[in-house]
């Protein structure tokens, strides 16, 4: 039995030590996991390393010729003697947030309104008039009218009765103003009767 003891004692040993070993074993295997991930992650890196190089030296390249040490120098002093205008600047960013956000709820109520209302207007022909308003004749016309009162001389006005109004219609300038009120009154009896 003194040999069975010392054998069994062995072997407890042995499991102890194994057991140990199986520890060691697994700390050890977190390391070569993370070490192989390390590894893979070197070998992706290495393969997109030339063409990033490349890329960067393309673009480098291209910004050599416009960039000089000195703008970043002048850039830093610019940005340190300006920081009270971005600070209001950016103050000034957050009020219009705020304005923003306060106005947007009243825009969402208002659009759609405001486009009912145009679309009564449009429905009650108001833009049609503005479009004959607009047109290259009648534009033309007021301009024309606009000048009559800078060219009448008020001097040569003078009282005239029946008599003196036939006249003065001889002449071609009152025949043709006379012709222009008869059809703009002609005009204006069309529109009452569209009325």
């Amino acid at each position: 039995m003194n040999g069975e003891a010392k054998l069994g004692e062995r072997l407890a040993r042995i499991e102890e030590k194994l057991d140990r070993v199986l520890a060691l074993e697994e700390k050890l295997q977190v390391f070569v996991d993370w070490w192989e991930s390390l590894h893979d992650l070197g070998r992706d890196l290495s393969l997109l390393t030339y063409p990033t190089v490349k890329m960067l030296t393309e673009e480098l390249a291209e910004v050599e010729t416009g960039f000089q040490s000195e703008d970043v120098f002048i850039l830093l002093r610019r940005l340190l003697l300006n920081f009270r205008n971005l600070a209001w600047a950016l103050d000034q960013l957050e009020n219009f947030i705020d304005w923003w956000r306060d106005l947007e709820p009243l825009l969402k109520v208002a659009v759609p309104r405001l486009i009912d209302q145009l679309d009564q207007l449009e429905e009650a022909g108001l833009f049609r008039v503005l479009q004959n308003a607009t047109s290259l004749e009648m534009i033309r016309f007021l301009d024309r009218l606009s000048r009559v009162p800078v060219e009448v001389d008020l001097s040569a006005a003078r009282p005239v009765g029946p008599v003196g109004l036939m006249w003065r219609l001889r002449s071609p300038e009152a025949r043709q103003g006379l012709g222009v009120v008869v059809e703009l009154t002609k005009a204006l009896g069309k529109a009452k009767g569209e009325a």
